[in-house]
C-alpha cells in the first residue's frame, strides 16, 4: 500500500488546487451555483469533445445568451425552452433533449434548483443507475449520471476513458490488477481513495487535469477558468 500511496501522491502533487475545486463541486457551487449550467455542462460533456475548448465556451455562450437576460433562468424554464432556439448555441439536438428531460424531472424535486439536484443526487445510487429517472433518459449514460451526482454532492467517480487509463496505469505500476468494468471500476477507485487518503472525486478530476495540452497540463493552462467553473 505504501507504493500505491507514493505513486498517487506524485500525481496529486501536480494538481495542488484540485481539493478546493472538488470541494466546490461537492457543495453544488460550480458555475457560481447555477444548476441550470451544471446540467447543460453535463449533457454537452457527454458528446466527447474537448471540455475546456469546446464545452466550457458553449456553456458560457448559453449563459450569456439566455441565463443572464433571464430568458432561461432555472430548470423549469429550460425544460420549456424551444429546441430551435437552443440549437442556435449548440447544434446537437440529442444533448438538448436530454437536458430538457433532466431539467423537467429535477424541477419537481425541490423548492429551488440546488435543493432539487442535491435531493436527487443524495438519493441516487450507482448500481441502479439504469433504472433511475435520469439514467433512463436517452443521452444520459453512466458518465453523465455520475457527473451529475458529483455536482449534486456525491463523492464518486466518472468511469470515462481518461479516468480509467490514468487510474489503471497507477494500479498496474503499484502491482494491482486493472479494472475496466464501469461499476467495479468506480468501486476500485473508492477503495484506492480510502487507501491513499484522498477523495474519489479528487482522483477523478486529477486524471483530467494532468492531461497535457501543448507544453502545459490542464491544471496550469486553465487555472483562471477553473476558478469560474
Amino acid at each position: 500500500m505504501k507504493k500505491l500511496k507514493h505513486i498517487v501522491d506524485q500525481y496529486m502533487a501536480l494538481v495542488p488546487d484540485v481539493k478546493a475545486f472538488c470541494e466546490r463541486c461537492l457543495k453544488t457551487e460550480r458555475w457560481n451555483g447555477k444548476v441550470i449550467l451544471m446540467v447543460v455542462d453535463a449533457v454537452f460533456t457527454s458528446v466527447g469533445l474537448n471540455y475546456f475548448t469546446a464545452v466550457v465556451p458553449k456553456v458560457i455562450e448559453f449563459e450569456k445568451r439566455f441565463v443572464e437576460p433571464g430568458e432561461i433562468a432555472d430548470l423549469r424554464s429550460l425544460s420549456n425552452a424551444r429546441l430551435e432556439k437552443l440549437r442556435e448555441v449548440w447544434k446537437n439536438t440529442r444533448s438538448w433533449k436530454a437536458a430538457k428531460e433532466a431539467a423537467q424531472y429535477l424541477s419537481t424535486l425541490g423548492k429551488d434548483d440546488k435543493q432539487a439536484l442535491r435531493s436527487w443526487a443524495l438519493s441516487s445510487d450507482l448500481e441502479g443507475w439504469r433504472e433511475n429517472p435520469l439514467g433512463r433518459i436517452k443521452g444520459i449514460g453512466i458518465n453523465t449520471y455520475q457527473y451529475l451526482r458529483m455536482m449534486g454532492g456525491v463523492d464518486t467517480v466518472m468511469p470515462d476513458k481518461i479516468v480509467k487509463r490514468v487510474i489503471n496505469n497507477i494500479l498496474r505500476e503499484a502491482g494491482f490488477r486493472e479494472e475496466w468494468d464501469d461499476i467495479r471500476f468506480v468501486r476500485k477507485v473508492e477503495w484506492m481513495a480510502a487507501e491513499t487518503g484522498y477523495r474519489p472525486i479528487e482522483l477523478c478530476w486529477m486524471t483530467w487535469l494532468i492531461q497535457r495540452e501543448g507544453k502545459l497540463i490542464r491544471m496550469e493552462k486553465y487555472s483562471s477558468l477553473l476558478n469560474r467553473i
